[in-house]
């Protein structure tokens, strides 16, 4: 279980993320939502270790992740949000270099890397740059890169950005089978809709603090809502967004 305990993030004083506390169990996908600007992405930075939190832990099995750093980052598998890429490598050269990295036997990495590259339908690019990739098949390697050496954790943050409406669904199932085999799975995404389909619970950020941790149900009962979008609308939006949109329309007009 990965175990968010009073993560808080300060700059200048100013709180970007504020006393976060929550949990991803194994097993299930957890959603974790928030506009721009929330303290999402600075959270996840901090999970990842990729920012050093002002307070607060992260527990791995109740377990300090800093306690070993590099016995976390073997058992974590992490998606970012922009695919930065080592564009003169090609698909199957990256997958192999993470493998090397992972200190994985290379015969083992050749295999599974060419074999995901097929299954994400990448097989007839393995040997193009990725620099010719498009956005959505540079997702597709890092997803790859992500599932490459069986993580316990599984940390995806806007995964489905730039992918097709093929990718997407096949995207769907596979959560659903990694949360089969027992995968701790922290999702943060924007497209509502997907997240209400695969998400077991939800976690909802707003202006650095936690507004909600449940399952879509349990918050569709309590809120006598009748959507997840709705229920974010409510809970991490201040404006009238309806009433906005006129306003946006007759600024237009005027």
């Amino acid at each position: 279980m990965l175990e968010i305990k009073g993560l808080t993030k300060l700059y200048r004083n100013v709180a970007a993320v504020d006393n976060a506390s929550f949990t991803v169990r194994p097993g299930e996908v957890t959603g974790y939502l928030g506009p721009n600007g929330s303290g999402k992405s600075t959270t996840v930075k901090m999970i990842t270790t990729l920012l050093e939190p002002t307070r607060g832990q992260v527990l791995l099995d109740g377990r300090d992740i800093r306690s070993d750093l590099g016995g976390f980052k073997q058992r974590l598998g992490y998606v970012p949000e922009e695919p930065i890429l080592y564009s003169y490598l090609t698909g199957l050269e990256y997958l192999q270099l993470l493998g090397r990295l992972r200190h994985l036997p290379p015969e083992r990495v050749s295999r599974k890397a060419n074999e995901l590259l097929e299954l994400f339908s990448l097989g007839a690019y393995r040997h193009a740059p990725i620099a010719t990739y498009s956005k959505g098949m540079k997702q597709r390697v890092l997803i790859s890169a992500a599932l490459l050496h069986d993580p316990d954790v599984l940390i995806l943050d806007e995964p489905l950005s730039g992918i097709d409406v093929t990718s997407a669904q096949l995207f769907q199932h596979l959560l659903e089978e990694l949360a089969r085999a027992g995968k701790t799975i922290l999702y943060i995404s924007h497209v509502l809709e997907v997240v209400e389909k695969v998400c077991a619970r939800v976690v909802i950020i707003y202006k650095g603090k936690i507004r909600a941790c449940d399952s879509v149900e349990k918050l569709r009962d309590l809120m006598n809502l009748p959507s997840l979008v709705e229920i974010f609308a409510q809970l991490a939006e201040e404006r009238d967004l309806q009433q906005t949109a006129r306003d946006i329309v007759g600024v237009m007009k005027a």
